[in-house]
């Protein structure tokens, strides 16, 4: 019993220390934080909300906050909180707060609201400050480094303050000179990232306002009314019975728990919590229960729609609609759960584990047959009615879709309460006490199956209604709270219990304890990207971005390969301990541009999309990774197993996840860009294959132990699946290769649409004596000249003695970039090179077959090498 009270008290300290609030006072402080806390939850609905604008109309009263204003309260709101919520030391009481909290938590309030009250003055000496806006600025930068190191410690902080020195020693002699730049002045510094909107008020923060909150919020609100519990409950009436069943139960309940949750380590404790201690009791070492949870929780991560709330900040910083974003992330994320669960299947296999004892049923494998087959209909009719179905509605009857569709939801909401009625409410287990038999799978789903339509709500805002994504958190968000104070009151009045008083308490007290643990929640979230803003207004004071590029395309040597692995190694770096936020806007603010720039250099031109998911994989990714590893350290409080070892075992379960990115930088079909319905259903297909296969390879086991020419075989087979492309480059070169003096020809006979890959060569910006060579992709768009219809897309090219120079691009347009790579006022010119034409070539897919054929050699040798080792 000690031994699991020191457990259960590191584990507490861990996730206190990451995701919420450790301190609670009581009395009037701790009404305080809870006050604040909610009052910060309603502002955040309120602004996301059409109210301010209808209030505006009925009142004549300006009420709308736009969008600079909203980050300004935002950060007040975050600012305060850290100060109370979180202690200073690990020394002090967690029961009280010291005056100097009240103090520097009122003043960081004050430091955003010099923002507001004094706009209309800033905007007038735009870049002169006065005093008064240095003093706002430097207090305000030091009240959010205290914020930071309260709410996520060191780590977050160290890499901010270390650009913060490189603002303004960044021109000293000691610094080398690869990384040297000219410095700024405190006054512009202070400017830079205070006192207007690209610092710490930036992108990153304006996404936490206006969207990031209200998903985190409905997250947290859907856990509190118990749709976390009911997630782990239906995994394991699934799962549970198979092989490892506690283990895939946890991947999948991961899965689900991913859709909301913000936070990799959240997710960790949510669902390892019950997980863990049940795949220890089934045979898995606490090393490995520990690694299966943290691969699994931060695989939910990368889950789609909130993907760790970065989502939203990927579509900002690429230009891509949410949608896109979300359609882009959603195979590899499936894929790599899928793999995970047959990796946990291996395991399973390799230790001869047996699974829980399944509920008893007398159907007959028939009658089991016919009710998974009728469940996949019903699930497959329901979202083409969703897609289809309101789709057709917003279509006839615009003006009254909403009423429409608003009564529908109630409807289907009281019955789907009036079906989990019927059924006891669903209780959390002692993860510590026995599992005799596993609970039934339709009654458990029975009993929270209207959890699910936020979730069709916020679809179809996104999707049919075309809303922005923080309108449709708004909706859903306020479906949920409905839910969230009417379904025990429901559940009550059709079992005639004739306790609806305690019920709607109940219902109240859950839904505002979501509002206040997502404003919690939040704080971290807040602090962390105001925090980011400092290292995002750096490199665009700096240009840091452009030397580390130089420093990556040192190391790499050129090679291509080098590079990836390179910017990946830095991702993981980069996002050891910092928040998926946070996390993720430091390593694409820096590795991002580097993968564009050095990628052309060597002909990979990319979707800029695919860039943004390969830095972010990779930062996400250091959630398990030694020695930082905060997800591995959650797991491991609750296994009682080493952090380190749990970090190792979990990044090796990942080594699927650490692949994909990789594979979609050169297959960008695996984030279904430009693919039709059929080809993305072979997309699956396929890389669903080629990831079990490099699964049961890594895992050295598939039917029976593998052989090494039989790893190696599989290996091979994955790759070949993954990128068949490979192997027809080897066969038949990609393009045809023209002289770049022939470009206007070129382009003047291209049809209308055509795209076409130009090699260009010409001295360096920083040093003109050095050649810079890379190729450019361009959109030709409808027909007519060479000249006019390259000049459209953005290049200026000028015939010169049978030499095609290019001018320096117009600012604007999409090859404004290369201005600041290549030196176009130099004695030698810019000039196109190579013209690269696109050759007819035979289907890739044609490299499937022999795989295929591989997959089924091994498939039998080991089939009867298994049947020879159980007769002997």
């Amino acid at each position: 019993m000690a031994e699991q009270s020191k457990s259960a008290a590191a584990l507490e300290d861990v996730v206190v220390h990451i995701d919420t609030g450790p301190r609670n006072p009581g009395g009037w402080q701790g009404r305080v934080i809870i006050g604040t806390a909610f009052v910060w939850a309603l502002f955040q609905l309120y602004i996301s909300s059409t109210l301010p604008f209808t209030l505006q109309q009925a009142t004549g009263l300006n009420l709308v906050v736009n969008n600079t204003d909203a980050r300004f309260i935002h950060l007040a709101f975050a600012l305060f909180l850290a100060s109370v919520a979180f202690p200073l030391f690990k020394t002090r009481l967690r029961n009280t707060i010291p005056w100097y909290d009240w103090i520097i938590g009122l003043v960081g309030v004050g430091c955003c609201f010099y923002l507001i009250v004094f706009k209309n003055d800033l905007a007038v000496r735009a870049g002169l400050p006065t005093t008064g806006d240095l003093v706002a600025a430097s207090v305000g930068l030091l009240v959010l480094g205290i914020a930071v190191f309260r709410s996520l410690g060191l780590p977050l902080l160290i890499v901010a303050g270390v650009f913060l020195a490189y603002c303004f020693f960044g021109g000293e002699e000691w610094v080398p000179d690869t990384l040297r730049w000219k410095g700024a002045s405190f006054s512009k510094a202070m400017w830079h990232y205070w006192m207007q909107t690209e610092g710490v008020f930036g992108v990153a923060l304006g996404v936490s306002a206006s969207m990031i909150f209200l998903f985190v919020m409905f997250g947290s609100i859907l856990e509190k009314a118990g749709a976390g519990n009911y997630f782990i409950k239906i995994a394991f009436a699934l799962l549970g019975h198979f092989r490892g069943g506690p283990a895939k139960a946890a991947v999948v309940a991961s899965a689900l728990s991913g859709v909301y949750s913000g936070s990799s380590i959240a997710n960790t404790v949510t669902t390892g919590t019950f997980t863990i201690p049940l795949m220890k009791r089934t045979g898995f070492s606490p090393e490995k229960a520990g690694a299966v949870e943290v691969a699994s929780s931060t695989n939910g991560q990368l889950m789609p729609p909130v993907m760790g709330a970065a989502a939203f900040l990927i579509a900002e910083y690429t230009g891509s609609s949410y949608t896109d974003i979300v359609k882009h992330a959603f195979l590899p994320a499936v894929v790599s759960y899928i793999a995970l669960l047959y990796i946990v299947h291996l395991e399973a296999l390799k230790l001869n584990l047996k699974g829980l004892k399944k509920y008893p049923s007398t159907r007959t494998l028939a009658q089991k047959l016919l009710g998974v087959v009728t469940g996949f209909l019903v699930m497959c009719t329901l979202a083409g009615g969703v897609y289809y179905g309101l789709g057709w509605l917003k279509m006839a009857m615009p003006d009254a879709a909403f009423i429409i569709v608003a009564v529908v939801s109630v409807s289907v909401y009281v019955l789907l309460a009036g079906v989990a009625a019927r059924e006891p409410d669903l209780q959390k287990d002692d993860p510590n006490s026995p599992v005799l038999e596993l609970p039934a799978a339709w009654p458990t789903a029975a009993t929270g199956l209207y959890f699910l339509l936020p979730i069709v709500i916020l679809i179809w805002c996104i999707m049919i209604e075309r809303l922005s994504p923080s309108l449709s958190a708004f909706w859903a968000t306020v479906v949920m709270v409905i839910i969230a104070v009417t379904q025990h009151p429901l559940k009550a009045a059709f079992r005639s219990s004739g306790e609806l008083d305690k019920a709607f308490k109940r219902g109240v007290d859950e839904c505002f304890e979501g509002m206040v643990s997502g404003a919690h929640n939040m704080i971290g979230i807040a602090v962390a990207t105001g925090a980011a803003g400092i290292i995002v207004g750096t490199i665009s004071l700096t240009g840091a971005h452009q030397m580390v590029g130089g420093f990556v395309e040192v190391l790499s040597g050129g090679s291509l390969m080098l590079m990836l692995l390179l910017v990946a190694v830095m991702s993981l770096i980069l996002g050891m301990g910092l928040p998926t936020t946070a996390n993720y806007i430091v390593v694409s603010s820096l590795m991002a541009p580097v993968i564009v720039a050095l990628g052309a250099k060597n002909g990979l031109i990319v979707p800029l999309v695919a860039v943004h998911l390969f830095v972010f994989y990779f930062g996400i990714l250091a959630d398990d990774t030694p020695p930082v590893g905060l997800a591995a350290f959650a797991a491991s409080a609750i296994s009682q197993g080493d952090p380190v070892k749990t970090g190792i075992q979990g990044f090796a379960y990942d080594i699927r996840t650490a692949l994909l990115p990789f594979l979609f930088i050169f297959n960008t079909e695996l984030l279904l860009i430009d693919v039709t319905v059929g080809k993305a259903i072979l997309v699956f297909l396929i890389a669903v294959v080629a990831m079990l296969m490099f699964a049961a390879a890594t895992q050295g086991y598939w039917i029976v132990k593998s052989k090494p020419w039989e790893i190696v075989a599989l290996l091979l087979v994955a790759f070949t699946l993954f990128r068949p492309g490979y192997w027809l480059d080897r066969v038949s070169p990609p393009y045809d290769v023209q002289a770049g003096a022939n470009v206007i020809e070129f382009a003047t006979a291209q049809p209308e649409g055509a795209v076409i890959r130009l090699k260009i060569e010409g001295p360096d910006y920083d040093d003109p004596d050095k050649t810079d060579i890379s190729e450019l992709q361009v959109n030709l768009g409808r027909a007519g000249p060479g000249t006019e219809r390259l000049e459209r897309s953005g290049l200026l090219v000028l015939m010169d003695k049978g030499v095609a120079r290019l001018d320096e691009p117009l600012p604007a347009t999409e090859f404004f970039p290369l201005a600041t790579e290549y030196d176009f006022y130099a004695d030698a010119p810019v000039r196109i090179t190579e013209l690269l034409s696109a050759k007819d070539r035979m289907a890739k897919e044609i490299f499937y077959i022999p795989a295929l054929a591989i997959i089924g050699l091994v498939y039998w040798v080991q089939i009867k090498r298994r049947s020879v080792e159980r007769l002997a």
